[in-house]
């Protein structure tokens, strides 16, 4: 059995409280030997730590969801550095920008969302600045139009933090562009969906060694789970069709997706 690797789940979420070591031992069977949960907040955070210690096969990464920054004190750069210093804490993150459902989306004014920019850019710099400090890369959330504004904050950062631009769905333009900073993607099970045509696209221009595999789960099932809550071990499914769409053998995409998730995430063992 080829094995894969989950680089985002967010397995701190009360949706796996009842059965998480189910969750496990699923996939451990589907043949998903390292899981990367995800923090959202600093309590998250440290739910994902605290999972990473008692887990072998969990390893955590920590930071604060930009939709949630309202919310999020002033300086995060203490809390981080010190989660981040724990040796199964592989990255930080999620971090980014989320102008999805700013005020204006939703009958709001532009005016309205020009402190929420603000506030999300300001804490994602914070992040860059931690993981260039620690030597640690970060995982990048970037959803609504604010693609050009993400490059935009990591620029300075390019030689020094590299991203993992997770849940990708931009353009083969937007990948080539993320790709020529240093940075990756990653690709969820929307790559399996009816409606994924430009996923596959984008997987079929991405070279191997530039890319890893995740879930995002509880999100985002693959077919033919979809509309049910998301597992690691849903991998298998994700794997086996960018394999298809590489052209590939699915050993070959496991080696490649795992090299890549070392390479970039130096703590992982």
């Amino acid at each position: 059995m080829s094995t894969f690797y989950d680089t985002h789940a967010h397995l701190d979420y009360d949706d796996f409280k009842p059965d998480l070591q189910q969750v496990l031992e699923r996939a451990h069977t589907a043949g998903i030997t390292r899981m990367l949960s995800i923090g959202t907040n600093l309590d998250s955070s440290r739910r994902a730590v605290a999972l990473a210690e008692k887990h072998e096969s969990i390893y955590a990464v920590v930071g604060w969801h930009p939709t949630d920054t309202m919310s999020a004190p002033a300086d995060v750069r203490p809390a981080l550095r010190e989660l981040a210093r724990h040796p199964k804490v592989v990255a930080l993150g999620e971090t980014g920008l989320d102008y999805y459902r700013l005020p204006s989306t939703q009958g709001g004014t532009a005016a309205e969302d020009e402190p929420i920019k603000r506030k999300q850019a300001d804490i994602f710099q914070q992040h860059l600045e931690v993981a260039a400090e620690l030597g640690l890369n970060c995982v990048i959330h970037q959803r609504g139009d604010c693609f050009e504004p993400t490059l935009e904050i990591m620029r300075p950062f390019a030689n020094r933090v590299r991203g993992q631009f997770h849940c990708f769905a931009g353009t083969v333009a937007q990948m080539q562009r993320v790709l020529e900073m240093g940075s990756l993607v990653s690709f969820t099970g929307i790559a399996t969906f009816k409606n994924g045509q430009n996923v596959r696209d984008v997987i079929t221009e991405t070279p191997l060694g530039k890319f890893m595999l995740e879930t995002d789960c509880p999100y985002l099932a693959p077919v033919p789970y979809r509309g049910k809550r998301c597992e690691p071990a849903y991998v298998k499914e994700i794997s086996e069709v960018v394999a298809q769409v590489k052209g590939c053998s699915l050993e070959e995409l496991g080696q490649a997706t795992c090299a890549t998730a070392h390479a970039f995430f130096p703590k992982l063992k």
